[in-house]
């Protein structure tokens, strides 16, 4: 298994914890009294971690754009 692939289900599966981060946040909010610190952490560590694979995947393309375009030869 290549890189790429390995980041794209690692992303995957952050965005499930986000959600359920998010999910959770909202029905301790619900609940009427101030929920623990802990609780606001279950949808901020995922979001921080999804950032860094979200940029690389979308970098992606562009960076093999560019690589093909640098082997290319010019003709003159």
């Amino acid at each position: 298994m290549n890189w790429s692939a390995s980041i794209r289900r690692f992303h995957r599966w952050l965005s499930v914890a986000f959600t359920a981060g998010f999910i959770a946040n909202i029905v301790a909010m619900w609940g009427g009294a101030e929920p623990p610190f802990w609780v606001y952490l279950l949808a901020l560590v995922p979001l921080f971690l999804l950032f860094p694979t979200g940029l690389y995947m979308f970098v992606q393309p562009y960076a093999a754009r560019w690589r093909s375009m640098r082997h290319i030869p010019q003709e003159q």
